[in-house]
């Protein structure tokens, strides 16, 4: 009986979620409409992703964050933000960690959320992957943000959400935009969102979630050297997590395979 009751809790809190993610989208929606669509009305709306909606939604689930920073992102730099993907809690947690504008690289699907796709259209650098064409495409726009000196956010897993993996490999994206762009990968490594809210719904608490910033990787010159900087960038990631001492994406991934031994 108490199993029962902890899983509907568990749900509960986790449809919760979903509703704090809703209300300010519903509430502002007029207003994110008209600075969305302005042409130079990003930072504004950055602004309050990063101020209003990302902390209503964490602080509401019981979630805090703590970031270790290798040192301080600069103001006015593009950077390539790469970071580990385990949770739907992961772009909010970006938000906290970075006071700097930047824009993410995300799935075309989204724009299919009522009201949410209306502003994510205008606001996010959008990828159909199972359209090469489209992957092509992201390079272009990615261009305009690079060079007004806005950051791009990738979270470069492949098969992500397979939490049976500690860290997937990595697509070539965010790699070669570094490279032809010329500008430095941040890597981090989201420490807790793995066990304390996966994408599956049988397990996760509140509590801390901690990130690690690194050193910025300097861009190689060409191309030839891009799967090097790929797993360089894979590599500093996976030893953030390996050298955890709570050890909290490993229980995930245990929880996961003995789920699959069932």
């Amino acid at each position: 009986m108490l199993k029962i009751l902890q899983k509907i809790a568990l749900l509960l809190w986790r449809a919760w979620f979903y509703i704090l993610a809703a209300i300010p989208v519903i509430s502002l929606f007029p207003l994110l409409l008209l600075i969305a669509s302005y042409k130079k009305g990003y930072p504004t709306l950055f602004w309050i992703a990063r101020n209003i909606w990302s902390p209503f939604i964490l602080f509401g689930m019981g979630f805090y964050i703590k970031t270790k920073f290798a040192k301080p992102l600069p103001q006015g730099t593009s950077y390539m933000l790469v970071a580990n993907h385990s949770s739907y809690l992961d772009p909010f947690v970006m938000f906290r960690v970075s006071k700097n504008p930047f824009v993410f690289v995300g799935k075309k699907e989204y724009i299919k959320v009522p009201l949410f796709g209306s502003i994510y259209k205008r606001a996010a650098i959008l990828v159909d992957r199972s359209s090469s064409k489209s992957r092509w495409g992201v390079y272009e726009r990615a261009n305009k943000v690079i060079e007004s000196g806005t950051s791009v956010c990738i979270f470069p897993e492949v098969n992500y959400v397979d939490n049976t993996i500690l860290l997937n490999p990595f697509k070539r994206g965010a790699f070669k935009l570094s490279i032809e762009h010329q500008i430095p990968i941040v890597p981090m490594t989201f420490l807790d969102c793995k066990r304390k809210f996966p994408w599956s719904p049988d397990f996760g608490f509140p509590g801390e979630l901690r990130v690690e910033t690194f050193p910025e990787i300097n861009p190689v010159k060409s191309l030839d050297d891009l799967e090097e900087l790929q797993e360089k960038t894979r590599d500093i990631i996976l030893a953030g997590l390996n050298s955890d001492i709570k050890q909290r994406s490993q229980k995930a991934v245990a929880i996961e395979l003995a789920k699959t031994l069932k």
